[in-house]
């Protein structure tokens, strides 16, 4: 078969829909005998604060990241995703998804999407970053309310 996955990657952001987009890329996966990575990408702090606090922010840095490795393996481990296939990585969403399937040979790309329209869609999104710089297939799962009864 030509279009077989042979690596999905899952880009979630660790909200309660972070469920629903690995839900979705697990059978796709399975169908394909592929191996599934999941990661979150944490922006660092340098950015949110432009860089202008007088302050080592290394500490609170670690403390994110290890609650961030600490959420993923809860969305992770009830599916069996193997611990060495959980990745959190510090940079800007959209690039560091892309890196990390440039150097690990991702084919398929599935992330959640909560389909904005107007303002929202104009200033941009990490689904609409990651779907317009991939160099391999991209799934966007609709997330979020638009009539959803989720939990």
């Amino acid at each position: 078969m030509s279009n077989e996955y042979r690596h999905v990657l899952v880009a979630v952001d660790l909200t309660k829909d972070s469920h629903k987009v690995l839900e979705r890329a697990l059978p796709i996966a399975e169908r394909n005998a592929a191996k599934l990575s999941i990661m979150h990408t944490l922006e660092p702090l340098g950015f949110a604060y432009g860089g202008d606090i007088p302050m080592d922010l290394t500490s609170i840095q670690d403390q994110l990241d290890d609650h961030a490795k600490h959420r993923l393996a809860e969305i992770a481990d009830p599916h069996n995703v193997p611990a060495e296939n959980q990745h959190v990585v510090v940079g800007m969403p959209d690039t560091e998804i892309h890196r990390f399937a440039e150097e690990h040979g991702v084919d398929l790309i599935v992330v959640g999407s909560h389909g904005r329209h107007g303002f929202a869609l104009l200033l941009g999104s990490t689904s609409t970053g990651v779907l317009h710089g991939a160099k391999c297939d991209v799934l966007a799962v609709r997330v979020g309310k638009d009539g959803e009864t989720d939990e």
